[in-house]
Parts: C-alpha cells; sequence; structure tokens
C-alpha cells in the first residue's frame, strides 16, 4: 500500500486544461508540495493554460502538452505525450483528467504510482484509483483533492492560489496611473465561456445587465477581457450610464490576478479569470446562470459564487450548453446581485 511518507523524489502533476480547471488544481499542488516539500515537481499542462500560472512558486518544471485540451487525440500525440511521461523519469503521477486515454497513457507511463481518477472505469491505467460519479455533483477542486488523499496526503487548508510577482503589481500600479484611477474601483469581466474543451456562451451574463449593475454599484469600473472580446466589452460600455476604463485585450495573467487585488472586488462569470481571481485572495464574485455553484464556484475563502436557483444538468458542463436558458427568465436579477455584492464589499446601499 502507498503512502506519502515513502516520499517520491519526482513528481507529475497531470491537468492540461482548461485555466479554471488548472486554478482549482492548484489547491492539489499546494497540497503535494506541503506533503513533498524537497521533491522535484512537474506539471503537465497546455499553452492554453500554462500563462495563467507560469511563475507559480510551488512548480519546478513543465512538460507542454501542446494547443489542444489534451494531448492525445491522434496517435503521434498520444505517443509522444507517453514519451514525456516516460523521459520524466517520474516516481509519481497525480492526474487530474477524467479521460480513459489519459489512463492509458499514464498507464503505458512506467510510472510505478500512478494516482488519478476513475469515473465509471475509465481509470484502469492508474494503481491508485479514486472513484467518482460523475452524476453526483460536487466540486472540481473537491474531486482533484481526493487524488493526494488516497495517497494520505493532510489537504486542509488547500485552496486555489495564486501568487502575484512584484513586477505585475508594478506594471498594473503604473496603468491604474496612467488612468487617473486612484479610489476604490471594481473590475468586471463580462466575457469567458470559451477556452479548447469547450464554448459555453450562455454562461455569460448579458452585458447589459453587467452595465446596470456596474452602474448601480457607484464605484469606479474597469472592465478587463481577452484579445478577442472587444465587442461583448464594447457593448457593455455602450450600455452604462457612467464612464469606465477597459483594459481588454492589454493584461497578462500576472497583471490580470494583480489588478484584482488591488480592487474593491472583482465581479465574473463562471470563467478561468474569475477563478484567478479568486486565487490570489482578492475580493471576488462570480455570478453563475446554467452552471451549478457547487461544482464550480471559486474555491477560495474571499470569494462567492451568486445564482438564482434553477434546475441544471446532475452531469455538470461536460454534458453541454443547455439549449433552453434564458437569463432574463432563468438568471439572477440585477436587484438580487447588486444586494448581495453590495453586502459582501460593504458598501452603503
Amino acid at each position: 500500500m502507498w503512502s506519502h511518507k515513502d516520499k517520491p523524489q519526482r513528481i507529475v502533476l497531470i491537468q492540461p486544461c482548461c485555466i479554471g480547471d488548472v486554478i482549482l488544481a492548484t489547491a492539489t499542488l499546494k497540497a503535494l508540495r506541503r506533503a513533498y516539500e524537497h521533491a522535484h515537481l512537474t506539471w503537465a499542462i497546455g499553452r492554453w493554460s500554462k500563462p495563467a500560472i507560469a511563475h507559480h512558486p510551488l512548480i519546478d518544471a513543465w512538460i507542454d502538452t501542446g494547443d489542444r485540451a489534451l494531448p492525445l487525440y491522434t496517435m503521434g500525440d498520444f505517443t509522444r505525450f507517453v514519451w514525456q511521461l516516460r523521459a520524466g523519469q517520474f516516481d509519481l503521477a497525480v492526474s487530474l483528467v477524467r479521460s480513459p486515454l489519459m489512463s492509458l497513457a499514464v498507464g503505458l507511463s512506467g510510472i510505478p504510482i500512478r494516482a488519478g481518477l476513475d469515473s465509471h472505469g475509465r481509470g484502469f491505467g492508474y494503481n491508485v484509483r479514486v472513484p467518482i460519479d460523475p452524476n453526483t455533483p460536487r466540486h472540481e477542486a473537491e474531486i482533484y483533492l481526493d487524488v493526494v488523499r488516497a495517497l494520505g496526503i493532510d489537504t486542509a487548508d488547500c485552496y486555489a492560489n495564486v501568487p502575484i510577482s512584484d513586477r505585475d503589481r508594478e506594471q498594473v500600479q503604473q496603468k491604474l496611473a496612467k488612468h487617473g484611477i486612484s479610489g476604490r474601483f471594481v473590475v468586471i469581466n463580462p466575457a469567458g465561456g470559451q477556452n479548447p474543451g469547450m464554448q459555453m456562451d450562455v454562461k455569460r451574463f448579458p452585458p447589459e445587465l453587467f452595465a446596470t449593475l456596474a452602474d448601480r454599484l457607484g464605484l469606479s469600473t474597469v472592465i478587463i477581457g481577452g484579445p478577442k472580446d472587444h465587442t461583448i466589452v464594447d457593448a457593455m460600455i455602450k450600455a452604462m450610464r457612467t464612464p469606465a476604463i477597459s483594459f481588454v485585450g492589454s493584461l497578462s495573467f500576472g497583471e490580470i490576478a494583480a489588478l484584482a487585488t488591488f480592487a474593491q472586488g472583482y465581479i465574473g462569470n463562471d470563467t478561468g479569470l474569475t477563478h484567478l481571481a479568486a486565487a490570489t485572495g482578492a475580493k471576488t464574485i462570480m455570478i453563475l446562470g446554467p452552471t451549478d455553484p457547487i461544482r464550480y464556484a471559486p474555491y477560495a475563502p474571499n470569494a462567492i459564487a451568486i445564482w438564482k436557483p434553477a434546475t441544471v444538468s446532475r452531469g455538470g458542463v461536460r454534458t453541454g450548453s443547455p439549449q433552453s436558458w434564458d437569463w432574463g427568465r432563468d438568471g439572477i436579477s440585477v436587484d438580487d446581485a447588486f444586494e448581495q455584492i453590495a453586502r459582501f464589499l460593504g458598501l452603503n446601499r
């Protein structure tokens, strides 16, 4: 029977995609590093997600898994990944991926101890299998932590965590000063819902509702988004009655993380950047619609998820986008969102 006291020297943590999942997996990273302080720890991660944690001090090295959500869908990619694992000469693999192809790849890697998720028998390649029922709602971060719990590792106080560099703080301070932002402000990201593994735009709180919410909060508003999010950000700005500053497409992941810590609060959809903000310790609000907060709320002590209880898929986002969702009928109202956010941020209502 494996015990964490056996102290592996080389560990690979496998979670290639996507940004939200990767951020949630940093709780597992913390537990591993705390248990194996002196081990060499490598993260197998995709190019889409790596920038979100590229400077994390608990990680020693990386395996580049490429541009796809998983590096396994062609024979060439599959073979390459198996050889990447073999070349690492790892003692322990910790896989947070449900795919049977990932289970097979890890099984062929020759790594002595292979811990991973076993959803309906898909974890056949692991010798420390953690059974999960995909139709039983549990938080994704808790499911990931179950893998290291199966190794006997203590996971108390292990939350999503992303440290911020001094350079990113300085860069953001300069940008805020350039735009004359010196008082209290909120950061709002109206975008999200798109990554290499899935597109689910229906998760987005409508930009015109974000605009009304921002106006009611009565603070300076900084709006962010990715390089392809100009349309939705412009729609929000156009609907606002008060001026806002847009940093759309102009910030790195590290700068977005730093910006969140300077703000009175960060408000966003169920998306990777909202998880990133929460992982910095910043006050973070996630607005959820057709996805379940039991599964996808921020996994951090200083964050909340707000939601109008609704019927959502028991299987989570893996079942795809709900066709009948309507924010006006099914989602949280601006009034309810404002009340919860104002209370959480300590604003006068």
